[in-house]
């Protein structure tokens, strides 16, 4: 396994770390031998030295053998992997699709996925849009979808008003989208934890703070485990108004514990929130970078007790359906094997 530098970092979390080292885990515990290789670097940006980091890592790998990647560092260096594809079997790990992002990252990222042996993603919003984009043979391309591990019921409370969002303080996760929906309900209880390191993008962060709402939101930097268990124990809903996700594994991890969900309706959200055993969605989705529909949605959460009771009722159906880490293990380990012969 070729990963970035800090996947057990407790300051780093992110949900690709932590696929990553759950499957490192879990193919080491189903008898795979694991060599991890963590590359130092900013990556998806990587400078010189982290393109030779990156280089002395694959050199050192022996010939045929079957090599996956997170891509956050492949995709970025063609130079360097695709190379190497014609001795080792390839198998990159997209968590999200570099290629989205401009016409540079998307020749680099195609060049990748198209000399190795097999792709993995963690979505098939993300397998739809690989094969589109880059024309990619079907049965190349799979999909190992996160894990939620067991948790306790979150007991909620009666007005519903304990909100909850995770990820890192950036842009991309929409905080300032948030910040303005909530800022059109003060007239409602509720208070809001922010869960996520504040260090990604400083002056984003201190552009939140400035909005003068810390009485009622509360930026809480990055959680340990049982932090973050404790922070989802106490809530009523996760809100996450992300600008893009290929999966959203907050959003099952909210699930997990019975807890709906109101986003954004983005990449692979539709596919992680999915619906209870009677088919009703354990939650609400609203378009990305919309203010007025985010506050529409909170608000009907927390004026209608009977629409909480729906949700709340659907949360737990979805719940019981959830995936273990060990059916994305395996899914991964049938890849790796297929690559090998």
């Amino acid at each position: 396994m070729i990963v970035p530098e800090g996947i057990d970092d407790p300051a780093r979390p992110s949900g690709g770390n932590t696929f990553d080292r759950r499957v490192r885990r879990g193919l080491a515990a189903g008898g795979w031998d694991v060599h991890m290789h963590a590359v130092p670097g900013s990556w998806p940006r990587p400078d010189a030295a982290s393109y030779a980091a990156l280089a002395g890592a694959v050199s050192r790998i022996p010939d045929g053998a079957t090599v996956l990647l997170d891509g956050l560092v492949a995709s970025p260096a063609p130079e360097v992997v695709v190379p190497e594809a014609g001795r080792l079997r390839l198998v990159p790990l997209v968590h999200m699709p570099l290629g989205q992002a401009d016409d540079g990252a998307r020749r680099g990222e195609g060049a990748v996925l198209s000399a190795a042996t097999s792709v993995v993603t963690t979505s098939a919003w993300t397998r739809r849009f690989l094969v589109d984009l880059y024309s990619l043979p079907d049965e190349r391309v799979h999909v190992a979808e996160p894990g939620a591990d067991d948790a306790d019921l979150a007991p909620g409370t009666a007005t519903g008003g304990a909100l909850l969002s995770v990820g890192a303080v950036i842009p991309g996760k929409g905080y300032d989208t948030l910040l303005d929906a909530l800022a059109m309900l003060a007239d409602l209880p509720w208070d809001c934890v922010c869960v996520g390191s504040l260090e990604r993008d400083p002056s984003y962060a201190e552009s939140l703070r400035r909005r003068g709402m810390d009485a009622r939101v509360r930026f809480a930097g990055p959680q340990t485990e049982a932090e973050l268990a404790r922070s989802y124990a106490e809530s009523d809903v996760l809100v996450l108004p992300s600008r893009g996700e290929t999966y959203g594994m907050v959003v099952t991890e909210a699930l997990a514990r019975g807890l709906p969900v109101i986003a954004a309706e983005v990449g692979g959200v539709p596919e992680a929130l999915g619906h209870g055993a009677g088919g009703t969605r354990p939650g609400l989705l609203v378009p990305p970078d919309d203010a007025a529909a985010l506050r529409d949605a909170l608000r009907a959460w927390l004026e209608d007790a009977d629409l909480r009771g729906r949700l709340r009722r659907a949360a737990r159906e979805r719940r019981a359906s959830l995936s273990p880490w060990s059916t994305t293990t395996s899914v991964v380990a049938d890849v790796l094997a297929g690559a090998a012969r």
